[in-house]
């Protein structure tokens, strides 16, 4: 029992030790006045950007034609290959791209050398596009295969 009484008596001392310090800090603080603020000292100090002839820190550097690119990739970038239905093909400037059809359905342009979630485009022939699909499920494949897709004769 005696044991337990000096526990406890040491235990408060050490707590108002600790306490002591820290209400002797906010008792000088009001008497002097320093945590008192005016409106108007806040309305002066607020921050007013200047740029001078530099540049804008708060304008994204990625704007223009290189940001139009990575969000048209960003949307085939997410797909998987077997989702993918071929609408067609078509030759701009003698280069091949084909045209392919979305889960939800919307309509993509794909080059050779585009990436998927499980693969990426190998080449685009008349008639059908070859992807490569390296992954499957998210796990690397130990040997990649090739799928080919093709046009329907009748819609050629």
């Amino acid at each position: 029992m005696k044991n337990t009484l000096y526990i406890l008596l040491a235990t408060t001392i050490i707590i108002g030790w600790c306490y002591l310090p820290s209400a002797a800090q906010t008792q000088e603080t009001q008497e002097t006045g320093t945590e008192e603020v005016s409106a108007s000292s806040l309305r002066q100090s607020t921050f007013t950007y200047n740029p001078a002839g530099r540049r804008d820190p708060f304008r994204d550097l990625l704007s223009g034609a290189e940001l139009q690119e990575r969000i048209a990739q960003g949307g085939i970038a997410q797909m998987s290959i077997d989702d993918l239905i071929l609408i067609g093909i078509i030759k701009i400037q003698g280069k091949l791209s084909g045209i392919i059809k979305g889960p939800q359905g919307f309509p993509y342009k794909i080059r050779a050398g585009d990436k998927f979630e499980d693969g990426f485009v190998l080449s685009i022939r008349d008639n059908a596009v070859v992807f490569r699909k390296t992954k499957e499920r998210g796990f690397p494949l130990y040997k990649p295969r090739d799928i080919t897709k093709e046009i329907n004769p009748e819609e050629r």
